[in-house]
């Protein structure tokens, strides 16, 4: 091979674009020079073709790779600089009204490949009429308020690259005299290298994954390529019309969906979120061999998204969730939830949180929602997707089943609460559940009154509770009010077990109704005290000291440990809110259900100071309920330790204390050593 062919042949831009048509392949990303954040490239690339021009010297460019195919000449290195080309000599086009017919098909051999959208602006930025006349017109404005502009195009990323590329170009060779005549001389001085693949024994699949020169194509700029011939070898749009193609439907209506739910300039980002979200979706429902291992990995990097990992009815779903979304966000549909998510809220919306929000909750990826709020979307979606008629009621009936049963937490009796989605394989498990029963979705209650049985094991309890719910709200209406309120309250979160625990009523005697009044009582209880996480109080405690479980005042038994330095048994007076939520469903509840009942006609202090202790309580225990002083001033890690005596009890200074200083001693004498008279 000679050195010739290994430099190439020298063109111009305009000789190039005589002998061949100027295709920008979808593998491309899109044109990055005009970028905001690409100023400085942009402004050094101008300034060296100015430069150039101005003091007429030449300038040879950096080799352009490409493969030609009947005279199409696709680039694979160098669209940056030829798309900068190709405005420069449109700018001198058009200032200097040179755009003959003949000049005009010429410019119509430049067309991008990697948006239809890019595409269209090209051919209209060459075929329509617009005038420059100086150097302080914005040339972005004028265009974008053309009447031949397409507002969506504003969102092509390549087509805003290129406005602001054109500024540039017309702030900068406003004043060049003789520019178009300078370009597209035989002899023009700015020209480069341009070298075929094949010449110097590259495929072009080889070179791409070279790519020495730039910035790497985005992997929404990947996958899309990949997916397009994905979707061809795979048959899956041969009776489909071309604007219903995913090509074409990912460059405009879907953009316009996106446009609203990105970061920065881009829908890129977006579109990965939410494809990956689908695939994860679909990966369980098609019971992939791999899917486990799939899903985990699409929840870390939604960029990770392979076409293979998209199915055929993946691929059906993918375009039905962009179509339905498209039409729900254009006639503003009102999908606004009338309940609380909890840890699981989106700032905006379910929609948001999964194609553009980020993951505050997640210290491995940001930018992708959480399995929770996945499963929101999955079952947001498939009511939309499976109703004639959209209800807003019915779909928040369904929407809070659903958060109820993802609410379920497995709550520690240290109060701490990890959201029960948390793996690969409870996501799997609780997609497959809604699925199934959103059978019933178009109206949950009466269906779930009606079911026999769920094949799914997940979140079992709480789904045989959603069906209770069902049956008593489907036999008295009425009930609803007062089962939503309790389910919304924030300590209950969902689970009422307890509430009707408090009632005395079993699922049995369904079909005997509720004592309503009883429970509304109740619920006005965890409405007034247990509703904000600030609510745990030394009242509440106090309070609890004086409940008794046959006889016996020991609610504090739920938590137990040995402390060695004193040799007593350390227990937890409830320390933290959601302690509570574990108190609950513990062996001790008999003790909070009594204080509830109690809190239906009085306050804590009623409580407390009408309680008239038994002979053989023990006088440090009724000094902690009398005596509010010592659990604020002298308890603030609300810990005490019993020795086996009941003599007197440690007000602990921390949870594992080292020694006594600090702890103060509580029993018959007062803690400034006067008689406290019980």
């Amino acid at each position: 091979m000679t050195e010739t062919i290994h430099k190439g042949e020298v063109f111009s831009f305009w000789k190039l674009l005589s002998e061949n048509r100027i295709e920008v392949p979808i593998i491309q990303r899109d044109y990055a020079q005009g970028r905001i954040d690409e100023r400085e490239i942009r402004d050094n690339f101008l300034n060296a073709l100015y430069q150039s021009l101005d003091d007429s010297v030449a300038i040879k460019l950096d080799f352009i790779y490409g493969s030609i195919e009947n005279k199409i000449l696709q680039p694979l290195d160098g669209q940056q600089r030829l798309t900068t080309l190709f405005l420069l000599h449109w700018y001198a086009a058009v200032r200097e009204n040179q755009m003959t017919e003949e000049v005009r098909n010429k410019f119509l051999q430049f067309t991008y490949e990697t948006r239809i959208s890019s595409r269209e602006f090209c051919i209209a930025l060459v075929n329509k009429h617009i005038s420059i006349n100086d150097c302080e017109e914005d040339l972005r404005e004028k265009i974008v308020d053309s009447p031949w502009f397409v507002l969506s195009w504003e969102k092509d990323p390549t087509i805003d690259a290129m406005l602001r590329t054109i500024n540039d170009i017309n702030n900068k060779f406003c004043k060049v005299e003789n520019l178009w005549a300078k370009l597209s001389a035989d002899d023009c001085f700015i020209s480069f290298y341009h070298v075929e693949l094949k010449n110097i024994g590259l495929t072009d699949d080889l070179y791409i994954k070279m790519n020495a020169r730039g910035k790497l194509l985005s992997p929404f700029e990947n996958f899309k390529a990949s997916f397009q011939k994905y979707i061809i070898d795979n048959n899956w749009e041969r009776n489909v019309e071309f604007q219903d193609t995913f090509a074409c439907q990912v460059d405009n209506k879907w953009t316009d969906l996106l446009w609203s739910h990105r970061k920065e300039d881009s829908v890129d980002e977006a579109f990965m979120r939410l494809a990956s979200t689908v695939a994860m979706i679909r990966l369980s429902l098609e019971r992939h061999d791999n899917r486990v291992s799939n899903i985990a990995l699409l929840q870390e990097n939604p960029n990770a998204l392979k076409p293979e990992m998209i199915s055929g009815q993946g691929f059906t779903y993918l375009n039905d969730c962009f179509n339905l979304y498209s039409k729900l966000y254009s006639s503003k549909t009102n999908l606004t939830l009338n309940f609380n998510l909890w840890q699981h809220s989106a700032d905006e919306s379910i929609f948001s949180a999964v194609v553009f929000e980020d993951n505050t909750s997640s210290n491995i990826q940001k930018n992708s929602a959480s399995y929770t709020q996945k499963v929101l979307f999955f079952a947001q979606t498939e009511y939309l997707r499976k109703v004639s008629t959209f209800d807003l009621e019915k779909y928040q009936d369904w929407m809070r089943i659903i958060r109820n049963i993802i609410s379920r937490g497995d709550i520690t009796k240290y109060g701490d609460r990890p959201t029960i989605i948390r793996s690969p394989q409870t996501f799997d498990g609780v997609i497959n559940l809604v699925y199934e029963l959103s059978e019933g979705c178009e109206d949950i209650n009466l269906y779930l009154a009606k079911l026999q049985s769920v094949k799914s094991s997940f979140a079992k309890e709480q789904v045989e509770e959603e069906i209770l719910k069902a049956k008593l709200i489907n036999q008295e209406p009425s009930y609803k009010s007062t089962i939503i309120e309790l389910e919304d309250n924030n300590l209950l979160r969902g689970r009422i077990a307890f509430a009707l625990f408090c009632i005395d009523f079993h699922k049995e005697e369904v079909s005997f109704g509720l004592d309503i009044d009883l429970l509304k009582l109740v619920s006005n209880v965890f409405t007034k005290y247990f509703n904000q996480e600030d609510e745990l109080s030394n009242s509440l405690r106090r309070a609890l000291l004086t409940i008794e479980n046959d006889g016996v005042y020991e609610y504090y038994t739920y938590w137990w440990s040995f402390w060695n330095v004193a040799s007593a048994d350390k227990r937890c007076l409830i320390d933290k809110y959601r302690e509570l939520e574990y108190y609950l469903y513990s062996e001790h509840k008999i003790y909070f259900k009594k204080l509830i009942l109690r809190l239906i006609d009085k306050t804590y202090d009623e409580i407390i100071n009408d309680f008239i202790p038994p002979q053989d309580m023990p006088g440090w225990k009724v000094r902690l309920i009398k005596d509010e002083t010592l659990l604020n001033n002298f308890c603030r890690s609300n810990y005490i330790a019993i020795p086996k005596d009941n003599s007197c009890c440690y007000l602990l200074k921390s949870m594992r204390p080292r020694d006594l200083n600090g702890c103060e001693k509580i029993d018959s004498i007062s803690i400034d050593s006067t008689e406290v008279v019980i």
